[in-house]
This record gives structure tokens, C-alpha cells and sequence, in this order.
């Protein structure tokens, strides 16, 4: 069934970017035909989402991967540095696209309004069409790119209402607003999805995992003493890994250590881990010299 849903993803994200790169180089063309900025823009937005797709589309392909040598956590990773390819594109398109509107915004230039009226009406239909094709997917990355271009739908919304305004008054300086709005908006998409990225690469404390009632809930189970060295961390912003000792009360057998960590592990799931790493340690026992200088602030 996994395997299956996997596959229909694969599907779903080459379809959408084959859609999506055919009308970028249908907009960008129609951009220069129409001298519009706001067109322009929206196409160097929209060959940044071409390249999201792809890399979505390999990423899907290499994620069916399992850990190897190489790789002992799996592809995951490699997620976070297709976000940041990504971000980098959208970031020296957008500076291009506002270096390229502040000239406009001074001495505005007449767009073909009724050709942008067509281009923004088969941005609605593509973008439109490629958000249809990935609504319903089972993975992250299907998921993120559909929400991806359900924004696009509303950009070329806009860039539509735009171009009807200028086709019955002359505005023509609403053009160039319109491409500034479109690339401060995508700078701060960006912006949070690289302060995200970087986030993981550092190995920040997941978001939404609270540590302290993590602590308090494996605390309750009678066999633990207390708890130290726990560190968490994320493979990809919803893979979440945890390592960390426990020290018991007593000395246990094999079987019962086996029934504890069984306990502890559907614990540390209910909150949010998908994988733990867990050493168990006596009262009595020292821990490493390296452990013990580098114990968590979490520790009770």
C-alpha cells in the first residue's frame, strides 16, 4: 500500500512540473511580448516552482532509498537541501525582478494589458490545473507543493484584476507594484523557508516537541530515577529522532529492560518521535567522563 501510494506521488509531482515548466517559458516570453514587470515576476516565481517540482519529483524517487552506508539515516536530508536550492533561486529572481521595477515605478511603461489579461487567465488554468494534480497526495513534499502553487492561483488572481484595471483606466504604474508586491511576498516565503531549513541543519529542537513534558511523562514510569543526555533533533522538519539515558531505580533482566523500553519508546511516539535511541543506566553507575560534561540543561 505504501509502495503504492509512493508511486502515485511520483506521478502526481511529474505531472504538475511538466505543466508548470511548459507555461513558464509560455509567461516569460509573454512577458516581454507584453512589457509587463508584473508578468516577468511572476514567471521568475513560477520557474522557481518548476524547479521545486523537480527536485520534489527526484527527491519522491530517491526517498523510496533505504539507509545505506552512505547514508545510515536514509535521503531524508536531502529535502532540506532542495528547500535550500530552492530558496536561493526565488531569492536572486526576486532581487532581480525589484531592481528591475524601481526604474517603472519612477517612469512607469504602458504593459498590453489585454495580453496580460490572457496570460493571467492561462496562469489561473495551469497553475490551476498542476494544484489539481497534486491535491490528494500522500507525501510532504506533494503536500508542501500544492500549497505552493494554491498561492500562485492567487497571484495570477490578482495579476488578472490588475491587467482588467488597466485595460479600462490608465495606470500603467500599477504594474510595477504589482511585480514589488509579487517578490517582497515570495522574499518572505523564502525567508521562512530557509530560517526553517537552516533550523534543522543545526539541529534545533524540533518545533511542536516539548522537552519538558517529554521528561515529565517518562519521569511517571516507576522504573526511572531520572533521565540525562537527551537530545532531539529532526531528519527533515517531520522525521523526529531522540537519543538519551535513563537511569533506573534497580538493576533489571533483559526481558524487563525489553518491556520498558517497549514502554518508553510508544511514549516518546505519542509525542511526536519517530525513532529513539535509549541507554539505560543504574544508580550506581558512572557515566562517561565526555556524558557527563555535556548533560542536558533538561536534565533531573
Amino acid at each position: 500500500m505504501g509502495n503504492h501510494h509512493s508511486n502515485h506521488d511520483i506521478d502526481k509531482l511529474k505531472a504538475a512540473f511538466f505543466l508548470n515548466l511548459f507555461f513558464t517559458v509560455i509567461e516569460l516570453v509573454g512577458g516581454l511580448w507584453t512589457n509587463s514587470i508584473a508578468i516577468i515576476s511572476d514567471a521568475i516565481h513560477d520557474l522557481g516552482d518548476s524547479i521545486s517540482l523537480g527536485i520534489s519529483w527526484y527527491l519522491q524517487n530517491i526517498s523510496e532509498k533505504k539507509p545505506d552506508k552512505k547514508y545510515s539515516y536514509g535521503y531524508k536530508r536531502f529535502s532540506i537541501l532542495g528547500a535550500i536550492i530552492n530558496s536561493i533561486v526565488l531569492i536572486v529572481g526576486s532581487i532581480f525582478i525589484i531592481l528591475e521595477s524601481i526604474p517603472r515605478l519612477i517612469n512607469p511603461e504602458t504593459p498590453d494589458s489585454t495580453g496580460m489579461m490572457f496570460l493571467a487567465v492561462g496562469g489561473l488554468f495551469f497553475n490551476g490545473l498542476a494544484a489539481y494534480k497534486l491535491h490528494g497526495g500522500e507525501s510532504i513534499n506533494s503536500r508542501a507543493v500544492y500549497l505552493h502553487l494554491l498561492e500562485d492561483v492567487l497571484g495570477w488572481f490578482f495579476t488578472l484584476v490588475a491587467a482588467v484595471i488597466m485595460h479600462f483606466y490608465n495606470v500603467p504604474i500599477l504594474d510595477p507594484i504589482l511585480g514589488v508586491g509579487i517578490a517582497i511576498f515570495i522574499l518572505t516565503q523564502v525567508f521562512k523557508n530557509l530560517k526553517k531549513a537552516l533550523r534543522i541543519i543545526l539541529q534545533k529542537t524540533p518545533e511542536g516537541l516539548n522537552m519538558d513534558q517529554i521528561h515529565s511523562k517518562l519521569k511517571s514510569i516507576n522504573e526511572i530515577k531520572s533521565i540525562h543526555d537527551c537530545h532531539a533533533w529532526t531528519m527533515d522538519g517531520q522525521y523526529h529522532v531522540l537519543s538519551l539515558h535513563l537511569v533506573l531505580h534497580k538493576s533489571k533482566s533483559i526481558e524487563e529492560l525489553h518491556a520498558l523500553k517497549t514502554n518508553v519508546k510508544e511514549s516518546l511516539y505519542q509525542q511526536g518521535i519517530n525513532h529513539a535511541t535509549i541507554e539505560f543506566e543504574t544508580a550506581e553507575e558512572n557515566c562517561t567522563f565526555e556524558s557527563k560534561k555535556s548533560e542536558s540543561v533538561h536534565e533531573l
